[in-house]
């Protein structure tokens, strides 16, 4: 399909620079000049990956053309994979698969990760962002289902990385594309701090995670507003003196690493980034002695 071709029962909804995008009852058409080569070098790769779940690998899709059929779903997957788009270390907090750690080693030149993500590995690659219990890294090494990260003194210090160990689960999400749904909050990556869980408590069939809260960073939470919590996105449903709470359905719990959480467990914290804004507004304009 060219370029500037309309379906017959089509529109065109937008058109800037070298990006068309064509709506079509039948299909959603995305064409960017700028990924021809990314995805002409991706295609083979990904049409030989096994056929395992079309949320992650739409198996119709024609790369070239770029054609979504009608009753895939336009998520933020698929559209990461038909466009290549991806915005740089902004995330949503809606976790896309839970990964193994393989091994977790230090050696004289740096420090590195790697976890196996059946799912998520065929529709990334090296030079990527994944947020890892939402930590921002960007992927090194790509081999079959397995994905390698460098690791910074200061994400380590910051991070629950240093308690991994062989087969410990962790949250894998994407970097946010250009034009996919927003479900959870802007979450940029970037670990604040990391935290013991005082207690984790069923209610019913949800569950209640009291989270510590150093004090360094209390000033960032807010009643009712947003934090990742090992890159999920959550809402502070009760804020103590030195604690906060936060409340898992159970889908959330079945489908992040929280469902093999426990009291004592460390968790990676990032407050909501409008917080930050403010506290630097304010700052400015504060009386000087």
């Amino acid at each position: 399909m060219n370029v500037r071709e309309r379906p017959e029962n089509g529109v065109a909804v937008q058109s800037c620079l070298n990006l068309w995008i064509v709506a079509d009852v039948r299909r959603i058409v995305i064409i960017d000049k700028a990924e021809t080569a990314r995805l002409s070098e991706n295609g083979q790769r990904n049409c030989d990956q096994p056929k395992t779940d079309r949320e992650f690998q739409n198996e119709s899709v024609v790369h070239r053309s770029l054609i979504l059929p009608s009753g895939v779903r336009a998520n933020k997957l698929s559209i990461l994979n038909l466009s290549g788009a991806k915005s740089k270390n902004v995330f949503t907090g809606l976790i896309e698969e839970v990964g193994r750690v393989r091994w977790i080693r230090t050696t004289d030149r740096a420090t590195q990760l790697q976890v196996t993500a059946p799912k998520l590995a065929p529709a990334v690659a090296v030079g990527d962002s994944v947020a890892v219990n939402g930590s921002c890294l960007t992927i090194s090494a790509h081999r079959g289902d397995q994905l390698t990260f460098d690791l910074l003194e200061e994400t380590l210090d910051r991070t629950n990385f240093k308690q991994l160990r062989r087969d410990s689960q962790v949250n894998l999400e994407r970097a946010l594309a250009a034009g996919a749904p927003l479900g959870g909050h802007f979450v940029q990556g970037h670990i604040d701090c990391s935290a013991k869980v005082i207690s984790l408590e069923r209610t019913g069939e949800d569950y209640r995670v009291e989270v510590e809260l150093p004090a360094d960073f209390a000033h960032y939470a807010a009643y009712k507003g947003s934090v990742a919590i090992n890159g999920i996105s959550l809402t502070i449903a009760e804020l103590l003196a030195k604690s906060f709470a936060v409340w898992i359905i159970p889908h959330t719990k079945r489908h992040t690493n929280i469902d093999k959480i426990e009291v004592g467990d460390v968790v990676n914290i990032e407050f909501d980034i409008l917080a930050k804004y403010v506290e630097r507004m304010l700052a400015r304009y504060a009386p000087q002695d």
